[in-house]
């Protein structure tokens, strides 16, 4: 009321803020939403070998080091085990596949 008070007056401004402040909880719990409601959460399957989802991804634009530029990471999904191979960004997609079969 103080803050409202301060720049504002009408007749009966107290009764107003009053009423106001005691019908917003009100307003705000049946307020209609206007986004849909949550689902239900739904449960990862859990991976039951290992090596059998992974998580591939590429660290890039790194220093030259032995010809090599780039970081090719394997990660399996299920322990979290990594495998780091060092290889070039020219490396072609049928080189990467050789990469993996051969160190992981």
């Amino acid at each position: 009321m103080e803050l409202v008070a301060r720049n504002y007056w009408w007749p009966e401004i107290m009764k107003n803020v009053e009423n106001y402040v005691d019908e917003y909880n009100l307003c705000q719990r049946i307020k209609n939403r206007t986004e849909a409601p949550a689902r239900k959460l739904i449960i990862n399957e859990v991976p039951e070998k290992m090596w059998i989802h992974l998580i591939v991804d590429f660290i890039t634009k790194l220093l030259l080091v032995t010809g090599k530029n780039m970081i090719l990471v394997v990660c399996n999904q299920l322990s979290k085990m990594a495998h780091f191979v060092a290889t070039t960004e020219g490396t072609s997609a049928e080189g990467l596949a050789r990469l993996l079969r051969t160190n992981v």
